[in-house]
């Protein structure tokens, strides 16, 4: 169990540094290094460095080195129109089942990605983003979903990171505010249409060409 636990402290903890550009594309890292920096012996790490190879975070090269992956916007699209179908999924299962304590999750996320947006703040509103939504993710209770988001969300989050701004966290303020009512109309067919247009404008915006 022990083993289990500090597996997924450390992939965690990498997947996080990775997102967020601590560990920066095309980064080389180095296993013991990585396990000193996180406080764990080399076996966790290595471990979580083989699912984030999986996941298309790393790449490594056998008697070589591990480097972070480029961010490509032809395998974002790719990742973010699966999270987008899974999260239509998640909305279409959850909607009938959301409770008020969701409701008021919802609301108080939107809230403070609000504020993380106002204030420049992208970390955090990618957080709350993600909190939002999980909401729904969680209320679903579809194990293949939730894998599946988790996966491959943190492809799209670490190009968004880079692109965001605030016209697009604007827009995103609003349409959380329709999703929410939509849920708590328990209107399934408008809070699938929501959560279309949400990764939808995402994708746009992540994919179009740099000017």
């Amino acid at each position: 169990m022990e083993r289990v636990l500090l597996r997924d402290q450390a992939l965690v903890r990498l997947r996080e540094a990775i997102v967020s550009g601590e560990l920066p594309p095309g980064g080389v890292v180095k296993d013991a290094e990585l396990a000193g920096r996180l406080g764990l012996s080399v076996a966790p790490v290595r471990t979580a460095l083989a699912r984030l190879a999986d996941e298309g975070l790393v790449e490594s090269k056998p008697q070589s080195h591990t480097r972070v992956t480029a961010v490509v916007p032809s395998v974002v699209h790719d990742a973010a129109v699966v999270v987008r179908a899974m999260h239509e999924l998640a909305v279409t299962t959850a909607v009938p089942l959301v409770a008020d304590e969701d409701l008021t999750a919802m609301r108080d996320a939107n809230a403070r990605f609000a504020a993380a947006v106002a204030a420049g703040d992208v970390d955090t509103a990618l957080t709350c983003d993600d909190e939002l939504h999980d909401v729904l993710v969680d209320r679903a209770g579809n194990g293949a979903v939730r894998a599946t988001v988790d996966r491959f969300t943190p492809l799209v989050r670490r190009l968004e990171r880079l692109r965001f701004g605030a016209a697009h966290g604007a827009d995103s303020v609003d349409l959380h505010d329709r999703l929410i009512t939509a849920c708590a109309s328990r209107d399934v067919e408008a809070a699938v249409a929501t959560t279309t247009a949400i990764w939808t404008a995402l994708l746009s915006e992540l994919t179009e060409e740099n000017p």
